[in-house]
């Protein structure tokens, strides 16, 4: 990363896709300072204005300000063109093209997934961040979490993941090195302290307002290899962090809540429409990812305690045999459950990651 990555951001006639676009038509940031008027214009396509703006290199007492600042305060920085910036971020196609950090650099290139939920988290949200994550680390130990350290389900992902020591990855809307919420500092030095990082595409000159977060989410979605939505109302943020990572071509999930809760009806809504798999355990998680982790017999299978069920989940599970698919119908007369009565036990098994739901109401045991 040089002075010129960071002039090259500073250029407000530049957005990401247009940084993006002359790294990619001259190679690096220093190959655009040292191009001639004419080739700006006439190979990378910009504006006369603009390509003179650059020749004079305008921004560059601003870049040089920057890496003063940085110094500073300890942060540190990688631009698209570095071996250490995160790989798939750089493959979308609106990549901030300078990444500025606090804490580990080599948590920013590790095999990710992000998760993400409403700040109003409920004590069930928390319990699946918890039952996510903590499963998720017994598969998968080199995986980073990456969240927004914003109230609610956020929080709980960075906390589970230090928990159960996974690293987490906080990409922040704010100028580092300071966070916000303020409130989460303390777990923000918790994140860097054991290996992970918080992240910011905001120089020390950005003037900070609400328009920030959006932007934001594409950074999580674009960093990791999945997202995973943990609670959502219609119109929230994770939404947007949702629709992101589909739009890049990545694995969309979210955990199912209970129908007319408003905290999950974004979620739900998101299954309902096969925008997202439905997800209820760390399992299910490194299954729609193809993370070819317990085929290759490096964890065995987990199989729940029976002892945690109550009478009804029970008689449900025994009435399941071992690699049988049962319809709903059948279980119904071999549980003496009423079918009103089974669509709660049956879903309350799926969330625990007992059975698995199959086409035509059919379910079988995991």
């Amino acid at each position: 990363m040089t002075v010129d990555d960071i002039a090259l951001t500073l250029h407000r006639g530049l957005g990401p896709k247009g940084v993006a676009h002359l790294i990619a038509v001259l190679g690096s940031a220093q190959a655009v300072y040292a191009a001639s008027e004419e080739e700006l214009v006439g190979e990378a396509a910009l504006r006369p204005d603009l390509a003179r703006e650059i020749r004079r290199r305008t921004t560059h007492r601003q870049a040089e300000a920057e890496v003063r600042y940085m110094k500073r305060h300890g942060i540190g920085a990688v631009a698209a063109t570095d071996a250490e910036y995160p790989p798939r971020l750089r493959d979308c196609p609106d990549p901030p093209h300078v990444l500025y950090f606090v804490g580990e650099r080599r948590a920013l290139g590790m095999r990710s997934v992000a998760v993400v939920g409403t700040r109003m988290a409920t004590p069930y949200g928390q319990r699946m961040c918890d039952v996510l994550i903590g499963r998720l680390a017994e598969l998968a130990p080199q995986t980073a979490v990456v969240s927004g350290l914003a109230y609610g389900i956020d929080g709980h992902a960075h906390r589970a993941a230090l928990r159960y020591g996974l690293p987490t990855v906080a990409v922040v809307a704010n100028v580092l090195p300071e966070v916000t919420p303020s409130s989460h500092r303390e777990l923000a030095r918790d994140i860097v302290a054991h290996g992970g990082a918080i992240v910011s595409e905001l120089h020390s000159q950005t003037r900070q307002n609400g328009a920030l977060f959006i932007p934001r989410n594409r950074i999580m979605a674009g960093m990791s290899e999945g997202t995973v939505v943990v609670e959502s109302p219609v119109g929230g943020g994770a939404l947007s962090t949702a629709e992101l990572a589909d739009g890049y071509g990545r694995t969309v999930m979210a955990v199912p809540g209970r129908a007319g809760d408003k905290c999950s009806a974004g979620a739900n809504r998101l299954i309902m429409a096969r925008s997202a798999a439905m997800v209820c355990s760390g399992d299910d998680v490194v299954r729609e990812l193809g993370w070819d982790i317990v085929r290759a017999g490096q964890i065995p299978e987990r199989k729940p305690a029976a002892p945690l069920l109550d009478g009804d989940e029970r008689r449900v599970l025994e009435a399941i045999g071992e690699g049988e698919t049962v319809d709903t119908d059948t279980l119904a007369v071999r549980s003496g459950i009423p079918a009103g009565a089974l669509a709660a036990v049956l879903l309350g098994l799926e969330l625990a990651g007992m059975i698995r739901s199959l086409p035509g109401r059919r379910y079988e045991r995991v």
